[in-house]
């Protein structure tokens, strides 16, 4: 009896410093990992005892907010981003972590026909055909592919019929609407919208890849927390998550 007393004590004590140890984390990260760090969250949360607040957005725009003077613990932006934030001393650049990468893809109202896009000839033509064609005018995957509308040469026959977004979500909104009959987004956004499917990724050689990093806040209280979440978001079981959602863990 002595002896479970004890033991007792001793898992009380544990609890408590654990409780006491709970920190309160503002996140701010990219859409580009929403879908992924949504499921990932409550895990951590679980495992820790820390608590999250993520704010998602465009990651330029949340960038901008860093730099206005958001507070954050970990932001989880473009590579370019977080790099940028170090280079500003708002980021601690030894704690840039990297997350993930997506391809950008080409996205259609769900149940309608899939061009083909399998390679540049075949993108240009299903963008010519198009009626209206939409993607995110700050997001990292819109301002790369208006550079390959640029590219093919396409610019000026596309611009009657755009309809560009704020955000990735309303890429996908205004393709359930018919508003956009393509769409070009992040793969992994793609595939988590409702009502859309994916048409395909671009052809291997128009592709890039948007890389997200990880960093945590040079004004941070909870740096250790932040670094536990960032680590989190690398583990086995994290990379296999980011896979199954359109994406290749960091």
């Amino acid at each position: 009896m002595k002896n479970l007393v004890h033991a007792l004590a001793a898992l009380a004590a544990m609890l408590c410093a654990a409780i006491a140890g709970a920190a309160d984390l503002k996140v701010l990260a990219s859409n580009g990992v929403r879908a992924t760090l949504e499921e990932l969250a409550p895990a951590f949360e679980r495992e820790t005892g820390h608590k999250l607040a993520v704010t998602y957005g465009v990651a330029a725009v949340l960038k901008r907010q860093i730099e206005a003077g958001e507070a954050f613990d970990l932001a989880i932006l473009t590579s370019g981003g977080i790099e940028d934030l170090a280079t500003q001393g708002k980021v601690d650049g030894a704690s840039r972590t990297p997350i993930a990468r997506s391809g950008v893809g080409v996205a259609v109202r769900a149940g309608a026909p899939k061009p083909d896009i399998g390679s540049t000839e075949a993108l240009k033509r299903a963008l010519l055909s198009a009626k209206s064609i939409t993607w995110t005018k700050e997001g990292a995957s819109g301002v790369y592919f208006a550079s390959v509308v640029q590219k093919l040469g396409i610019a000026e026959q596309l611009a009657p019929k755009l309809n560009l977004a704020a955000s990735g979500a309303q890429v996908g909104e205004k393709i359930v609407a018919g508003e956009a009959e393509l769409g070009a987004l992040l793969v992994n956004e793609i595939m988590a919208l409702k009502g859309v499917d994916l048409a395909g990724p671009l052809p291997p050689e128009l592709q890039s890849y948007t890389v997200f990093h990880s960093g945590v806040s040079t004004a941070s209280k909870n740096t250790a927390a932040a670094k536990a979440l960032a680590h989190f978001l690398t583990t086995p079981a994290a990379a296999a998550l980011f896979k199954s959602k359109g994406q290749e863990p960091g």
